[in-house]
């Protein structure tokens, strides 16, 4: 039994032993071998010949070329399936996989394993079963038309999982996005292997079908070779791949730092918090010391406020005695003595002007006229980089930079096209569930586009009496060999034609090709130079280049291109630096397109446009269509002024009293300082600015008409003394008042001045102009004005009539009274604001409102929306609101390095290459680190890398790189030619990276290459503009490496997107090694130069309004005779104006930006007005207490502050409201409203107040002083008073 056992077992193992032989011999043969007949299918590519024989040897010329392509095959007697010209075939094929694919060695290895194992392997029958042949008598063969290639699963998943992640550099989208037939994201192993064996990708010759599975199927073994993770070596010593082709090299995902938590105290916002505390802390410590005072004057003496005791002194301080002079300090006496100079200065002054009034005015004249003839060299400054960045601001210096060394960025005429259809479509393809299409994409409705566009294509614009149209001024990147315009259009992907857009291949049952099948193709493959269907049609636009659909689409989710709501169509023009005439031929261009679309009209789409022009325009309509509204506002302020300066006793004398004609003089004098200014500067040959035109006459005729007003009615309300002369009586109340106009003037001068060390051009113009102006303003009204007040009081004390001054009235006396407004404030509001009472409620208010608005000066936003800067009508807000809703991708930004930089050694170049051995920390990689995480970066794609494309076009596997080897010119991939050579040799040396003067020689070929079907990789649609070549082409200069930021859609994105790219940007130069060396990389974008001001606006305006500030304390110190607490106590409450300007701000939602901080500027000139005349009033004034000071102060300055600048700037402002402009409604209307308001509450409310509780003490210097002017004439009552 054991040896039956035995006899039997040997017979099974001899069994098995003959039959795995019979099978190993017989999966040793072929299924083909050559090459036979021409395809039906592809009549230009052959089918293979059937053939069952055992693999043949190669010759020398086969064996070389299968060590070249199938390392993995060049083994033993070098027998395969595959004859050499089999081998050359599939060489041509895999041109431009290997052109994507073989930046990652381990990826093109597993690629190449999968087609040479099928095209030569030994093993083919084990893994291949041809299934259909054909006979081919020419050849007295069989063809092979179709067979079945069984995959192993596992081989499939990593061959994908090896490639997934690589990019195409030039085109900012993965490799397999471009190979796959669609879009990367839905890219799977099994369906990217049956595209590529699919005969409608019009490629194979033949069939293929792909049969995947994990184990042998009916005697066939899946081919299951060795495959190579792409964090894996190869064997032939290639590196791993790169972080950048694949992901599982470059360890964890980037995660963003995580934001700053916000600061918080009991679970509110920490500023809120700390203020309401300080708030409530200080409401108990003031009421505490009001009680406490109370308490302390109830026991020891009368209350301050009650009246003043008898005395027998001429002037009585609460029975004080009078200092002898020995007693006065030595800062009081200098404060009287530096305050009787000016006041005999002014004096005398006054005097002079008032007794030779046409000597005075003749000279103003001339000096207004010769200095307001500089108009005629007037600049006025409309370029936006001119008005908001500095010439030596970085931004700045970057955007030349850029122009000069890769051209202006170009001009751009942008359609954002959308439709009122609401009846979506849906596409059958042949496998897979339908595709929703939107009714944009519809066909009808993509032919009305392409009217559309073809009518822009075709305008005409006349400059100079020459025709220009779109192809004189258009982008055209391949230019001289093809002079197609760059249009990215969805219509491109159809080569903008009617024909293309028709295409329809099908029968009764489907619809195999048409534009929606075609449209899949190309937003997947948008590189593509053939859609592989029926008709073979490009995706690449006729300008040579790749149209994404990110750029040309808008309004979809994730990559569902096909519900797109909206269409982009971008029409690029060239831009110029200093060419004039080729400037003026596109902006003439420009405006027929403008005009073209203002008036296009259809029912079925909605076009939203813009032109490169269109904002310039656009703010230029806007100044024009608001004149009419300036004017009527300034017109309502000069007539206010006319009629007020008058003080009308009686009717009958109503034209006698008035000054109207003085009010227009002294408006002709606030516009001669601003003409003046105006000149002086442009003989300087200092260009202004809008800004300095609208504001600057604001900011003149509030200073300048509150000193008219004060000049004026302190005239008023004087009676001239006893053997007093006109003349004397004007002087002696210009030394009265003058000191008080040359603090606040001067005061604004110097602090406008210091403001003009603003780096910011529009604040810098801004503070140059006005403080000259108003400098001019203050010497034209001391003497000009005082000569014609001087006139007109001897006209009207001849009662003749203002205006008809030829008219005289009979003579009458009349007895003078106090002005209404002057009574109002002497007998109710003075009074009234000073009581008891009211006093602690107003200091109440006034710390709440500064705790608000400290709590929110943090809050308010900084940037402009450019929304803001278009009028109410215009065409372009509908384009902004379009452009945030639908579109998918910012601007590009480039990453320059500059001229220096050395890419000819390998370190050189592995610092910068995002390909294999290239760092880990490359510029390349870490732009494209920095993608991953957008949302925090700002930049969405990854670079075009011109470095590594050109590694790949070089390599001496690929077609590419050819010359002709008698002239040693570039010979181009299309080209068949027996003369023409690979640039580099296939050896170890060869398939390195170029080196030295190899690099050199053969990059500028790669920068003339046109892409074209057996090389996609030319780089001169791409790069030629990215790449400067210097010293006849043999050296690099300045190059950059292109991405795009994400939808910028408020002034925060932008501002953030250029903070985090200057980052990177500064990141990569460290890690280049660039931290000591002359040139270093930088980012660029359009909008930089707009948007740097916002990096250190918050400091400029710290810095401006502090400077302002200190300016003023020192000039008031001085000017209100050195008296410290005074100048303190002026400059406490401007800045409590600014502070509160803040709250504001944050209230009325007006953000932070240049338009804003000019604002800011003049309110704190404005607001000297309404405080230092009532502090020089109270520190002037000779009365008992701080309280009676106070109130004298307001009474005599009071009311000419509110009448010279509230009233009078309340009504023209008013006007703005109604302003086409909304930048004249939120920076104009609001802002100077609330400078006004705030302006009038502080100096006429709140500073009396505080006056009253923490004036300064009287200088009892002054006091002697007036009493000696005043004692033995008749104003000596007034010392009593």
């Amino acid at each position: 039994m054991s040896l039956s056992r035995r006899n039997h077992g040997a017979s099974l193992l001899a069994a098995i032993l003959l039959l795995s032989q019979t099978r190993w011999a017989w999966a040793q043969h072929c299924i083909w071998y050559g090459e036979c007949g021409n395809s039906t299918i592809l009549p230009e590519k052959k089918y293979n010949c059937n053939y069952t024989g055992p693999p043949q040897p190669l010759p020398k010329e086969g064996q070389d070329l299968l060590k070249e392509l199938c390392p993995g095959l060049a083994y033993g007697s070098q027998s395969v399936c595959c004859d050499t010209q089999q081998l050359n075939t599939l060489k041509g094929n895999i041109q431009l996989p290997l052109q994507y694919l073989s930046r990652c060695p381990a990826c093109f290895f597993n690629f190449m394993t999968l087609f040479c194992e099928l095209t030569c392997s030994p093993y083919q029958s084990l893994f291949l079963n041809a299934t259909e042949f054909s006979p081919d008598p020419a050849h007295n063969s069989t063809n092979v038309v179709k067979l079945s290639y069984y995959i192993n699963q596992t081989f499939a998943d990593a061959m994908y999982e090896a490639c997934m992640d690589v990019q195409a550099p030039s085109s900012n989208v993965k490799a397999l996005g471009l190979l796959c037939g669609r879009d990367s994201s839905t890219c799977t192993p099994t369906n990217w292997i049956q595209y590529m064996f699919n005969t409608d990708n019009g490629q194979v010759p033949f069939a293929i079908d792909p049969v995947f599975s994990g184990a042998p199927v009916s005697w066939m073994t899946p081919m299951s070779n060795e495959t190579f993770g792409c964090t894996e070596s190869l064997d032939d010593g290639s590196g791993p791949c790169s972080c950048q082709d694949c992901s599982q090299a470059c360890g964890p995902a980037p995660a963003p730092p995580p934001l700053p938590p916000p600061w918080t105290l009991l679970g509110l916002d920490a500023m809120n918090v700390i203020m309401a505390f300080s708030y409530a802390g200080f409401l108990v410590v003031f009421v505490g010391a009001l009680l406490g005072a109370w308490c302390y004057r109830k026991r020891t003496i009368t209350s301050e406020y009650g009246p003043i005791q008898d005395s027998n002194q001429p002037l009585s301080l609460n029975n004080e005695s009078i200092k002898s002079s020995d007693q006065v300090s030595c800062s009081d006496l200098l404060g009287e003595r530096f305050e009787s100079a000016l006041r005999e200065l002014f004096s005398r002054w006054g005097s002079f002007c008032a007794r030779r009034p046409l000597l005075v005015i003749l000279v103003s004249v001339v000096l207004v006229t010769a200095c307001s003839t500089g108009l005629a060299y007037m600049r006025v400054t409309t370029d936006p980089v001119d008005l908001w960045s500095a010439p030596g601001s970085r931004a700045r210096q970057e955007k030349d930079y850029f122009d000069q060394h890769f051209g202006p960025f170009f001009r751009t005429e942008q359609l954002i096209i959308t439709t009122p259809w609401t009846n979506w479509t849906s596409f059958e393809p042949t496998s897979g569930p339908p595709i929703p299409f939107s009714p944009i994409l519809t066909l009808d409705l993509l032919f009305q586009v392409l009217d559309l566009q073809t009518a822009i294509e075709d305008l005409e614009a006349d400059y100079n009496g020459e025709k220009v149209t779109l192809e004189d001024i258009c982008m055209s990147p391949l230019a001289p060999y093809n002079n197609n315009c760059t249009i990215l259009s969805v219509l491109n992907y159809f080569q903008n034609s009617r024909e293309v857009l028709n295409h329809t291949f099908g029968d009764e049952f489907y619809t195999y090709f048409d534009y929606h099948t075609h449209f899949l193709y190309c937003v997947s493959s948008p590189v593509a130079l053939d859609d592989t269907g029926h008709f073979h049609d490009p995706c690449m636009g006729t300008f040579g280049g790749p149209v994404f659909p990110w750029l040309v689409l808008g309004g979809y989710e994730g990559t569902a291109y096909s519900n797109a709501t909206a269409l982009v169509i971008t029409f690029p023009v060239n831009n110029y630096l200093k060419d004039t005439d080729k400037l003026g031929k596109a902006r003439a261009w420009e405006k027929e397109f403008v005009e073209f679309l203002k008036n296009y009209s259809n029912p079925n789409i909605t076009v939203a446009f813009n032109s490169e022009r269109s904002i310039e325009d656009e703010i230029d309509r806007e100044s024009n269509s608001d004149i009419s509204t300036i004017v009527v506002s300034y017109a309502i302020m000069f007539i206010y002024v006319s009629v007020a300066l008058g003080r009308i006793y009686s009717f009958p004398r109503i034209l006698v009293d008035s000054k109207i004609s003085l009010g227009i003089a002294g408006i002709l004098i606030v516009l001669s300082s601003v003409a003046c200014s105006l000149g002086i500067f442009s003989y300087a040959g200092i260009p202004l600015t809008l800004i300095v035109i609208e504001v600057i006459p604001f900011l003149v005729l509030a200073v300048g008409v509150d000193n008219i007003f004060i000049i004026v009615q302190t005239f008023q309300r004087d009676e001239r003394m006893q053997h007093e002369e006109l003349h004397q009586q004007i002087g002696r109340i210009l030394g009265d008042v003058a000191p008080g106009m040359f603090l606040s003037s001067l005061s604004e001068t110097v602090a406008f001045f210091l403001g003009a060390m603003s780096n910011m051009p529009a604040v810098r113009t801004f503070s140059l102009f006005a403080g000259l102006a108003v400098l001019i303003d203050f010497l034209l009204q001391i003497s000009c004005f005082v000569s014609l007040l001087g006139l007109d009081v001897q006209r009207q004390e001849r009662n003749r009539l203002d205006i008809l001054c030829c008219v005289k009235l009979s003579d009458a006396s009349e007895e003078k009274t106090d002005g209404v407004l002057f009574y109002f404030f002497k007998k109710m509001y003075a009074p009234f604001v000073l009581k008891d009472w009211v006093r602690p409620l107003v200091v109440a208010v006034f710390v709440g409102m500064l705790s608000f608005s400290v709590a929110v000066v943090d809050k308010v936003d900084v940037g402009l929306d450019q929304q803001l800067s278009m009028p109410d009508d215009s065409y372009v807000l509908d384009y902004f609101g379009n452009l945030s809703a639908y579109l998918h991708t910012g601007p590009p930004v480039y990453f320059v390095v500059e001229d220096g930089y050395d890419y000819r050694t390998s370190d050189g170049q592995n610092r910068v290459c995002g390909g294999v051995g290239c760092n880990n920390d490359s510029l390349v990689q870490q732009i494209y680190t920095a993608s991953l995480m957008s949302d925090y970066s700002k930049i969405s794609t990854t670079p075009s890398s011109w470095l590594d494309d050109y590694f790949d076009w070089v390599k001496p596997q690929s077609s590419c790189c050819r010359y002709y080897n008698a002239t040693g010119t570039f010979c181009n991939a299309s080209v068949v030619d027996d003369s023409c050579v690979h640039c580099r040799p296939m050896t170890p040396d060869g398939k390195r990276r170029p080196n030295g003067t190899d690099f050199t020689r053969f990059l500028p070929m790669f920068l003339s290459d046109n892409p074209n079907i057996k090389c996609g990789k030319g780089g001169h649609a791409a790069y030629s503009a990215a790449v400067q070549l210097k010293d006849n082409g043999t050296a690099v200069g300045a190059t950059h490496f292109m991405s795009y930021h994400t939808i910028l859609n408020t002034s925060a994105d932008s501002i953030s997107a250029m903070k985090m790219a200057r980052q990177l940007a500064h990141n990569i130069s460290l890690s280049m090694g660039l931290a000591n060396r002359t040139y270093h990389v930088f980012p660029y974008s359009v909008f930089y130069v707009f948007y740097e001001q916002y990096l250190t606006i918050a400091h400029d305006t710290a810095l401006n309004l502090g400077v302002s500030l200190a300016a003023i304390f020192v000039v008031s110190t001085v000017l209100l005779g050195f008296e410290l607490w005074s100048a303190a106590l002026v400059s406490l409450t401007i800045a409590m104006i600014l502070v509160n300007m803040f709250g504001v701000m944050w209230l009325w939602s007006i953000s932070l930006n240049a338009v804003s901080l000019v604002n800011l500027v003049m309110s704190c000139g404005i607001s000297v007005e309404f405080c230092s005349h009532i502090v020089r009033g109270f520190s002037v004034s000779t009365k008992a207490t701080r309280v009676e000071r106070a109130q004298e102060a307001l009474s005599h300055m009071g009311s000419s502050v509110f009448s010279g600048i509230t009233l009078t700037k309340f009504g023209g402002i008013l006007i703005l409201a109604l302003s086409k402009s909304q930048i004249f409604q939120v920076f104009y209307f609001r802002m100077y409203l609330a400078i006004v308001l705030l302006g009038a509450l502080h100096g006429l409310v709140f500073l009396p107040v505080l006056l009253s509780y923490a004036g300064p003490s009287v200088n009892q210097a002054k006091v002697k002083a007036a009493q000696r002017r005043l004692v033995g004439t008749e104003r000596e009552h007034l010392l009593n008073q």
